[in-house]
Formats: C-alpha cells, sequence, structure tokens
C-alpha cells in the first residue's frame, strides 16, 4: 500500500492564487503526483479524501471522481483556485437552477478586464468589468443594477441595461422560430 499523498493537506489563502506563480519543479512534480492517482487503489483515494476534507467521499462517488477531485486540488494548490468573482457567480447560477429547474439561462458571463459601453441621453458610459465586481467613473460597483441606476436615476436591470440579457419578448420569439 502506498503513503497518502501529504501534498493535499489543507493549505491556507486557498484560491485565487495568482501572484505567486509555480516554477516548473512544481508543476513537474504536481504532475507526477497526478499521474500517481491512477495507480493507487480506491482504498487509498478514499484516505487521501479523508485527508483532504476531514471526512469520507460522499456515497456513491466513484473511482474516476476521486481521482479528478483528488487531481483538481493538487492544481488548485499550485496553480491557484478559482476567483472570487467566479466562485460568486457560480454559487448564482447554482441557486437560480435550483429555483427554476433544469431551464435556466446562465446569460453572458463577461472577462474581466471587458469593457462594457452604454449610451444613454447623448452621453457615452464605460464600465470596466473587475475581478470583484465593476469600475464605473473611479468608483466600484458590486452591481451592475447600481451603476444602471445611478446613470438613469431609475431602477434598471443592471446586465439588461448594458445589453447582457435578451428581453423575455425576444427569446419567446426566437423560440417560436423553430
Amino acid at each position: 500500500m502506498k503513503p497518502p499523498i501529504h501534498d493535499l493537506s489543507p493549505v491556507p489563502g486557498r484560491g485565487g492564487n495568482r501572484t505567486n506563480r509555480p516554477g516548473n519543479a512544481d508543476v513537474a512534480e504536481v504532475d507526477r503526483q497526478i499521474a500517481e492517482l491512477v495507480d493507487r487503489s480506491t482504498h487509498e483515494l478514499r484516505l487521501a479524501w479523508r485527508q483532504l476534507y476531514c471526512t469520507g467521499p460522499p456515497l456513491g462517488l466513484s473511482r474516476d471522481l476521486l481521482i479528478r477531485a483528488l487531481a483538481n486540488q493538487l492544481q488548485e494548490r499550485t496553480h491557484g483556485g478559482a476567483s472570487r468573482s467566479l466562485r460568486r457567480r457560480l454559487q448564482t447560477l447554482a441557486g437560480e437552477f435550483e429555483r427554476g429547474g433544469a431551464s435556466f439561462d446562465p446569460g453572458v458571463v463577461v472577462k474581466i478586464g471587458t469593457t462594457l459601453v452604454r449610451q444613454w441621453r447623448g452621453r457615452t458610459h464605460k464600465v470596466l468589468v473587475c475581478e470583484d465586481g465593476f469600475e464605473y467613473e473611479g468608483q466600484r460597483y458590486r452591481s451592475l443594477s447600481v451603476i444602471a441606476e445611478r446613470i438613469t436615476r431609475a431602477h434598471w436591470s443592471g446586465p439588461r441595461f448594458f445589453g447582457l440579457t435578451k428581453r423575455a419578448g425576444a427569446a419567446v420569439g426566437a423560440e417560436a422560430d423553430r
């Protein structure tokens, strides 16, 4: 029996480690460890899971998913995890999915660094998409709707104001064309 994977112990500050880029030696070591996961027994994989999460793996989790989850954790430890904005977006989508059933539209996802431009009453408004929200006229906002309301002085859906969502009527018409 091989020893448990010691590199999977929890690391403080996990997620979003974008400044400390790993060296080639670290990447090669992680690649080696991931390749070794396939050779481990299911029992050893479950022990590694227990070491990582301080609990057993979910019942019915296949060997393949155990390997994938452990490999993902090794990669996150080396390369950094998902950014806060991505985790927040995934939580929002999961909540929408749970409320709306299987037919939900994740909408347009804009990348960090994108500039949204909207003309309103003869003036051009530019919003920069940042990792932790949006920047408009030198100020940070977590919501596009707050920015849209500031521009129009009326309540607007921010994503709709900036053209990131379809109108309800447009979506119905598109389905009728099928």
